[in-house]
């Protein structure tokens, strides 16, 4: 008989008293609700940002929120503004012939240029309006002839050549002269 009565108390639970069954109750309702409080009051406190971010201010959202691009109206037959050699090699040529990449020659090398400046200014112009090698066609900008031929003058001069400016075409020239 002593084996029915430890078989019958390993089958009971842990709540033995009334008492134990109404606290254990409560608390199955209250805790849960507690921490749903708690987390709901954590996530509504405040804006979080991240340690060392700006990426919730104002201007980050106003920065992000920008076009990313923009429209200028010209008129096509308005007076053109041509641009000096240097301000075509500072704006397109400088990328490669500043630092000699792609096998370019640095800009003011006389020993790079030396053997460019030999086959002659057409020479030159040709190979800077239909690209070569890894340069592509007017350097990948959009320049005209006389601005591209100025850069190449330019960047040639500083070599050691003694090449003159190229004349401007007439209709330019008159354009020009308009726009002054």
């Amino acid at each position: 008989m002593s084996d029915a009565h430890e078989d019958q108390d390993s089958h009971e639970g842990p709540i033995k008293t009334p008492k134990q069954l109404v606290v254990t109750v409560v608390l199955s309702f209250v805790v849960p609700i507690l921490v749903i409080i708690m987390m709901a009051n954590f996530v509504a406190i405040g804006t979080k940002q991240a340690a060392g971010s700006d990426g919730l201010s104002d201007e980050a959202t106003a920065r992000r929120l920008q076009p990313i691009g923009h429209v200028e109206v010209r008129d096509a037959s308005g007076p053109a503004v041509l641009r000096t050699g240097e301000q075509v090699f500072q704006g397109v040529c400088s990328a490669c012939h500043a630092t000699g990449a792609a096998g370019a020659p640095k800009f003011g090398d006389a020993a790079a240029w030396g053997p460019r400046i030999k086959t002659g200014y057409d020479a030159l112009l040709n190979s800077a309006l239909h690209g070569k090698n890894a340069m592509p066609a007017q350097g990948g900008g959009d320049f005209s002839d006389v601005e591209i031929g100025r850069a190449v003058v330019y960047m040639a001069n500083q070599g050691g050549a003694k090449f003159d400016e190229p004349k401007v075409p007439a209709a330019a020239a008159s354009a020009a002269s308009a726009a002054n």
